[in-house]
């Protein structure tokens, strides 16, 4: 895996974001974006690029929902590399203070289940971003309703097109999604809904 990082030494936040080919062309604009929003933080994006995006990112088996390819178990792996590999080299390389830097989990699509499903195994994160994640993914509320995510600041958007597909797995993003917001009432959540299908612009759905 490949970090790829954009901005200062001496953050004040930090997010975390797995990426593919075409989410990495879009990193610019993205901290672009939150640096306009945030002028008066000091904001890290460290991005790292996942080889295979569904074994990496995957919680556990399934099988394909389109095309022919299935997802695999490869989540653990990647949040270890996140926590002890990731995390330390940006500690050192730009002067991370752990007292005070807020390190936040984010992605797209399935990396924004994967910070989801991240949130739920370990209190390193002091905030989740899951835009536009894969909720629909086979058995994961069913999971989220029998576990409790460590992270008390969580942000779902999800686009208002997405729920109106020929797909019927992922036709269920909308139903999901609602769902998922439901059982993280008792925490700092916040749900958006976007203009659009999936793919229309999820750099700046990220920065949000």
């Amino acid at each position: 895996m490949k970090p790829i990082i954009l901005g200062a030494s001496d953050p004040d936040y930090c997010l975390i974001q797995a990426v593919d080919d075409h989410d990495a062309g879009l990193l610019e604009n993205e901290y672009a974006y939150i640096t306009e929003h945030c002028s008066e933080k000091r904001i890290l994006l460290a991005a790292f690029h996942v080889d295979d995006w569904n074994t990496d990112l995957s919680p556990w088996e399934a099988p394909a929902v389109f095309g022919n390819e299935g997802f695999g178990a490869g989540a653990k792996a990647t949040l270890d590399y996140v926590l002890e590999e990731l995390l330390p080299m940006i500690q050192e390389a730009y002067q991370v203070d752990p007292s005070k830097v807020k390190y936040i989990m984010g992605g797209y699509s399935l990396a924004g289940l994967f910070a989801l499903w991240a949130s739920y195994q370990t209190d390193r994160f002091d905030a989740c971003v899951a835009a536009s994640p894969s909720v629909w993914f086979p058995e994961w509320i069913e999971y989220a309703e029998a576990n409790e995510i460590q992270t008390d600041t969580i942000y779902l958007s999800l686009g208002k097109k997405e729920e109106k597909t020929r797909n019927q797995t992922m036709a269920r993003v909308g139903d999901c999604i609602r769902r998922q917001y439901e059982l993280l009432e008792n925490k700092t959540t916040t749900l958006e809904w976007n203009d659009g299908n999936h793919f229309r612009e999820p750099d700046v759905r990220t920065a949000k």
